[in-house]
């Protein structure tokens, strides 16, 4: 029988083909198949649920159904869960309108140890949302005359640098409908949460160690200052520093409104390893834990609804 035949294949062969037509509903419905025999008419169906921004994970159950005009009742002829392919794109456009009536137009500050995807991360939540972006080291380095990062923690010490990061923040606190990427330690001074959450969101991203240390190895350590105190090869003196200052700000952190762990998004997309996430992935994570937060009573009183 070709129906029997159809689902003794690969599942994503056939669910995934354009030839089949796909419904509202999350259903698919195959043709109609003659066996050649008896000339029994045959329809076979298969159910999936319907793909919505909170449910866009690849792993996707399904039923298939058969049945027949020959005095034959619809059965269920198999049942499992494939790897559904999704448009994330989509997916993050989708939740971006889910979130921006709570959201009101406060603004983003992105938080978390260097290197953790903060600007690449912002760009993609300010482009969705039709935010401006801002990278508040950018904006010191402009402040310096262009000098870079490095230069001024050389030059003026990371006292000097702190000082200026406190006062870009404090001007972008005045404004809305921003995403900031900020520097690694603006967490560690308490009046920089003030300006912070004076009209907006802190995210903390969330990455394993492991992985940022692997990052930073992979395009150099010169641009980071923090990580000139250690020795050794770039991957073992990024992860030494980036352990030594997880537990001196770990604390500074975990007083995000929302945290975006990288390892939890993983593990629900079935990937071995962080690194296998795309950033628009992140993002789609970051937008659900800012709408969780902003409808919590908490939330909802600080944004103003």
């Amino acid at each position: 029988m070709e129906a029997g035949v159809a689902c003794k294949l690969n599942y994503p062969t056939w669910i995934e083909s354009e030839r089949f037509g796909r419904n509202s509903t999350g259903s698919l419905r195959f043709g109609q198949i003659a066996k050649q025999e008896h000339k029994a008419r045959l329809v076979v169906s298969a159910h999936f649920p319907v793909l919505t921004s909170s449910n866009w994970f690849r792993s996707v159950s399904f039923e298939v159904s058969c049945s027949s005009s020959k005095n034959f009742s619809a059965s269920t002829i198999e049942t499992g869960s494939v790897h559904a392919p999704y448009d994330e794109a989509l997916v993050l456009k989708n939740k971006s309108l889910e979130v921006e009536p709570y959201l009101n137009g406060h603004s983003i500050y992105l938080v978390g140890l260097m290197g953790s995807g903060k600007t690449t991360v912002g760009k993609i939540l300010s482009n969705v949302l039709s935010y401006s972006f801002c990278d508040s080291d950018a904006l010191i380095e402009q402040e310096v005359n262009g000098m870079s990062v490095a230069e001024i923690f050389k030059l003026h010490g990371e006292r000097f640098f702190r000082k200026k990061e406190t006062e870009v923040l404090q001007r972008l606190s005045s404004k809305k409908q921003l995403v900031v990427s900020t520097g690694g330690g603006a967490v560690v001074w308490d009046v920089n949460w003030d300006y912070m959450q004076k009209k907006g969101i802190v995210v903390w991203l969330d990455v394993p160690l492991e992985a940022l240390a692997q990052r930073i190895a992979a395009v150099g350590t010169h641009s980071r200052p923090l990580l000139h105190y250690e020795h050794g090869d770039p991957y073992t003196k990024a992860l030494k520093r980036l352990s030594y200052l997880l537990e001196l700000r770990g604390k500074n952190y975990a007083k995000a409104n929302a945290r975006v762990s990288l390892e939890e998004i993983a593990g629900k997309l079935g990937y071995r390893d962080v690194s296998d996430l795309t950033p628009t992935e992140i993002a789609i994570e970051a937008l659900q834990q800012i709408e969780g937060y902003l409808k919590e009573e908490g939330g909802m009183v600080i944004a103003g609804l």
